[in-house]
């Protein structure tokens, strides 16, 4: 019930704010325009629960002044000013979104020792994208700290680089560096950049509305009863989460690129096909690469990267990739999925390390497509086996359903067929047959928005003008929310 309690990009309310928001900004003048952005932002983000919004606002200002602070100072008391912003900044995510995942560890712990709890539980609301701009806010002080970036001394625009709303609640997390000076730029409107944002936004709207809260029906009707259902059933679902997860996700960044770029302002892509990976190394350069990124410049290369020892550099992975896990949700499933990630980065370098590719036992070319498609199957297998550990309601859950998926046999088609029957055959059909065209038609489209391929005005109004159509006939208007709104 909480979904309906703040403005999503999918709900009717969005689709006021934003084109009202986007008049108005160009409407005043150029010195005023900050303010109306900042003020639009904290209303976006007070619709879900307002007093929040002090808790944004408390980081903001112990940033802004570290900001500062560090500027002014050096030798320890820079690098004091630089501990008290991180800390700040990771003890109200601590607090928010581990406490209780800390404290319900604690207590099996004394439950195994004979001994009960005393720590009492929070019940509090996780605020909505805490994790999103608690890492774009840590991102400014250290690039401060690193002689990167300039402090910002006009705390509305300080403010206005943590809070700008198409971003606010699941990134992409960007850089001081990237967006601070786009403020300060006089903003003019854009025919070209505003009809290409508003197609990334339809390509978004797209692919939330149809392609992953279609498939959500096939995935939640399998992962929330997984007892229920054969090793098929399941498997076909755990294919489409991967799909669902993507499209969700990603649909989101489109949606927050596009309605950034009507008004002039760019930010940087999250998503780059990632599916057509030919190895999990490949996969997170291509997957949410405003987090890959941020853990590669803040936490991979301050441990040593690669520049360290083999078993170093391989703890590195691990840690990085176990850290990413948890960043993701206080539980030891998005733990282990962050694990596995890191266990296959290691196994792929040591395989690279030692030529013991897959592909030496095949009689095909290195470089050839059988060999491309035969890597990227290979990789998406590993993506899709770790997102059943994401995916899944619980470590129990998860363990059936591998299980489940790795004794399927020709005995279960049967079942299968009558489990379809109970989800709605034609259902089913209707939504394999979505996911066939967007994965059919989602090449030419990225091509196209990255500007890679041109498109006649007629192919343009043919191919978004479908885009929408499908909106309206297989689109869901229910205000389903973002999957990484919970993180």
């Amino acid at each position: 019930r909480l979904k309906n309690l703040y403005m999503l990009f999918n709900s009717l309310s969005f689709a006021f704010f934003f084109p009202l928001v986007t008049l108005v900004y160009f409407l005043l003048p150029h010195a005023w325009r900050w303010a109306w952005l900042l003020l639009a932002s904290c209303y976006f983000y007070m619709a879900f629960v307002p007093i929040y919004i002090l808790i944004l606002a408390g980081t903001i200002v112990v940033d802004y002044f570290a900001g500062i602070w560090i500027d002014k100072c050096v030798g320890k008391k820079r690098k004091a000013a630089l501990v008290v912003s991180i800390v700040a900044n990771v003890g109200v995510l601590a607090v928010f979104k581990y406490y209780n995942f800390i404290n319900e560890n604690i207590g099996a712990l004394l439950n195994w020792t004979g001994h009960s709890n005393p720590i009492p539980y929070l019940t509090i609301l996780l605020p909505i994208g805490l994790s999103f701009h608690t890492f774009q806010a840590m991102s400014y002080t250290i690039e401060v700290y690193r002689g990167n970036q300039a402090p910002e001394r006009h705390f509305g625009r300080y403010s206005l680089y943590v809070m700008f709303y198409p971003q606010l609640v699941a990134g992409p997390i960007e850089r001081p560096q990237n967006v601070l000076h786009q403020f300060l730029e006089r903003k003019f409107w854009n025919n070209h950049m505003a009809a290409e944002g508003l197609k990334k936004m339809v390509w978004g709207f797209f692919k939330k509305m149809v392609v992953a809260d279609n498939l959500a029906r096939i995935v939640n009707f399998c992962f929330d009863s997984p007892n229920e259902h054969s090793g098929w059933m399941l498997l076909l679902a755990a294919v489409c989460f991967c799909f669902q997860i993507y499209c969700d996700f990603s649909g989101y960044s489109d949606i927050a690129l596009g309605s950034a770029q009507v008004m002039g302002f760019h930010l940087m892509t999250n998503f780059n096909m990632p599916f057509n990976a030919g190895s999990i190394s490949t996969f997170w350069s291509k997957w949410h690469i405003s987090l890959s990124t941020w853990f590669r410049d803040y936490v991979y290369i301050p441990l040593g990267g690669n520049r360290v020892s083999i078993p170093r550099w391989y703890l590195n992975l691990f840690l990085v990739f176990m850290i990413s896990g948890l960043w993701h949700g206080a539980s030891w499933n998005f733990v282990i999925w962050g694990a596995l990630h890191g266990i296959f980065l290691i196994v792929g370098a040591i395989r690279d390390r030692y030529q013991l590719h897959s592909l030496r036992l095949l009689p095909v070319k290195r470089d050839g497509m059988f060999a491309r498609n035969f890597l990227r199957i290979q990789t998406f297998i590993q993506v899709a086996f770790a997102f059943i550990f994401f995916r899944a309601l619980s470590l129990t859950n998860a363990l059936t359903i591998i299980k489940k998926i790795a004794t399927v046999s020709l005995l279960q088609i049967q079942f299968f067929k009558s489990e379809l029957n109970a989800f709605g055959a034609v259902k089913a059909l209707v939504i394999v047959m979505i996911l066939a065209v967007f994965i059919f038609v989602e090449l030419f489209v990225h091509e196209h928005l990255q500007g890679r391929k041109r498109l006649s005005p007629v192919q343009q109004t043919l191919l978004f003008g479908a885009l929408l159509s499908s909106i309206l006939v297989f689109g869901f208007f229910g205000e389903t929310q973002f999957i990484y709104f919970q993180f």
